[in-house]
């Protein structure tokens, strides 16, 4: 843990996002001309990504101060509030779908023809939001937030938020994320059915589903009761990941084959 300013009020949290930002961009844009990806298909994905980091940002503080209202009763947006990685995803999403779907209407020739990419542009974009991902798990450890238990094992990573040592989930995920990233490239490499998406729900849920358990993190209550709001939402990823798996495998030809 190191939550101390470097240089330029910069800590290693804020660079390892932008870290993890330029990851993604180079990752996407090396898989795009792998995969023959029309140029300007790239530019609308690198506008739309921008984009989404915005939108992703204000999702993230809106779902913490949504979370900590659960656990406290009290709702507040303030620069301490925090950001979750739930919020930031689900609105990078809808920001970059948004943003994708109606400029590329007017930039991209050919009717529906930035509609007819979408399935790829997802396919390889979730290589660049885990490897991002990855990267900021490393600033989250180096920040001391999202961390796991209280513990006096020999892998604890000494906290000065609680002056104890807790477990280094944020080190874990990382790894854990780094991994997955890898699969997914290879995936979108040689896989001709965009699986992708369907995969990253699946495996990130139940990797994210057990991972909770050793984070001691009390977010307040869900429709289920023994299960935290973050266990709640990685439930609904496996499920509607699974859906989308069958659903993608069952809409594929009889003669379409991976390589």
């Amino acid at each position: 843990m190191y939550p101390d300013k470097l240089f330029w009020n910069l800590d290693l949290y804020t660079i390892f996002l932008g870290v993890g930002f330029f990851a993604a961009v180079v990752l996407f844009r090396i898989l795009a001309d792998r995969a023959k990806l029309p140029a300007k298909v790239q530019n609308l994905c690198l506008g739309a990504g921008v984009a989404s980091m915005v939108g992703g940002y204000l999702f993230a503080v809106l779902f913490q101060g949504i979370y900590n209202a659960a656990a406290t009763g009290i709702f507040s947006i303030s620069g301490e509030t925090g950001a979750t990685f739930y919020g930031g995803l689900i609105g990078g999403v809808v920001t970059f779908l948004a943003v994708y779907l109606i400029v590329g209407r007017w930039t991209i020739p050919g009717k529906g023809e930035a509609g007819k990419q979408l399935s790829q542009v997802l396919n390889l974009g979730v290589c660049s939001v885990v490897i991002a991902h990855a990267f900021g798990r490393i600033g989250c450890l180096f920040a001391g937030c999202c961390h796991g238990a209280i513990t006096s094992a020999w892998y604890g990573v000494w906290n000065a938020h609680l002056g104890a040592k807790t477990v280094p989930t944020q080190l874990f995920e990382a790894l854990f994320l780094f991994a997955l990233c890898t699969f997914l490239c290879i995936m979108a490499l040689h896989a001709k059915k965009c699986l992708n998406l369907s995969l990253y729900l699946i495996l990130y849920g139940i990797w994210r589903f057990g991972i909770e358990f050793f984070r001691a993190d009390e977010r307040g209550k869900t429709l289920i009761p023994w299960l935290t709001p973050s266990q709640f939402i990685a439930v609904v990823f496996v499920v509607f990941g699974i859906v989308l798996f069958v659903w993608t495998l069952r809409r594929k030809p009889k003669n379409e084959d991976w390589e």
